[in-house]
């Protein structure tokens, strides 16, 4: 991206790529910007109906990350045709229309190649009032960090694939990434929260670490307050961890300063490069218990307060372990 040209000077333009926000926003007038992601992926699960479910939830996510509301979707589709079953191709797409139809925008249209590995997911594009936009480079020092799902995903969907889960471990990490944001999208913005922003391939820490960088701040999280899938650590001590979570772990070295007391199993859980996560929000002390209440309210799948924003050298984690 570094080698791209800076876009040109448009006032319009509210969320560009300074701030490696989740989705761009662009103001059309006082009362109306538009919101916009894309996202796909190869099938992290075997069932091509689960695999469109998760993948339009994924997708979805970045326009709740933003405090939008998704209106139209594209479906963007690569799938061996004279490989795989046509059959499987629907499934893939009946799951992410169900997803869609539950999130309420509507599917106007797609793309497909042929290719040898499957890959799915969506474009889409979002409203918001120009005011109420979320992003993750607004966190305040003070702040506390309040995560909306458990950790743990990347690694467990490695061991299902090993065969390490077993099939109610499969079909709880299965339910969780196909949760909507929406539900979490709507507590923050009722609880007022400051900062926001979804956790996927980066993993917690590697999200956190964008949010801290873009605000200008610091944080202390305390890897016991972090909600994570109990299914995580047999994968872990089968040795089932994704490529993409182990580049992560590379990538935070001098980014994060680890306390002696969490174990290495756990440094893995926070940097997992996660499929379909949660939120990841900042809110002000006053307000966390409001927040706390919506999302229990709305049914999210955890409401943990994780740790806390801080002064400091931009970008900067540190992680304890409470007793």
């Amino acid at each position: 991206m570094r080698h791209l040209p800076p876009n040109q000077a448009d006032a319009n333009l509210l969320v560009g790529l300074e701030t490696s926000d989740d989705a761009g926003v662009y103001r059309l007038n006082d009362e109306q910007a538009i919101v916009q992601t894309v996202d796909f992926f190869t099938p992290v699960v075997d069932d091509p109906y689960s695999f469109g479910r998760i993948a339009a939830a994924n997708a979805l996510s970045d326009i709740y990350a933003m405090g939008a509301k998704p209106l139209t979707v594209m479906n963007i589709v690569a799938f061996p045709i004279n490989k795989l079953d046509k059959s499987i191709l629907a499934q893939i797409l009946h799951g992410g229309s169900e997803k869609i139809r539950e999130a309420g925008a509507l599917l106007i249209g797609g793309h497909s190649i042929d290719d040898p590995e499957p890959k799915y997911g969506l474009a889409v594009t979002g409203i918001i009032h120009p005011k109420e936009v979320l992003s993750n480079a607004t966190a305040q020092p003070g702040d506390l960090l309040v995560l909306t799902k458990p950790l743990g995903v990347g690694i467990i969907t490695t061991g299902i694939k090993r065969g390490l889960v077993s099939p109610a471990a499969q079909s709880e990490v299965i339910g969780v990434m196909e949760t909507l944001n929406n539900g979490a999208a709507k507590a923050a913005l009722e609880a007022g929260v400051n900062a926001c922003t979804d956790v996927t391939g980066f993993g917690l820490l590697g999200h956190l670490h964008e949010m801290l960088k873009a605000s200008g701040c610091s944080a202390e999280v305390d890897a016991q307050k972090v909600p994570v899938l109990a299914s995580v650590w047999e994968c872990i001590e089968h040795k089932a961890i994704p490529g993409g979570t182990l580049a992560n772990g590379r990538f935070l070295e001098d980014k994060v300063n680890f306390a002696p007391e969490v174990t290495e199993e756990y440094r893995l859980v926070l940097v997992d490069a996660i499929t379909s996560g949660g939120l990841l929000l900042s809110v002000a002390e006053e307000k966390a218990e409001a927040l706390l209440a919506k999302l229990r309210e709305y049914d999210t799948p955890a409401a943990a307060v994780i740790g806390r924003v801080q002064a400091g050298t931009a970008g900067k984690i540190e992680v304890s372990y409470s007793a």
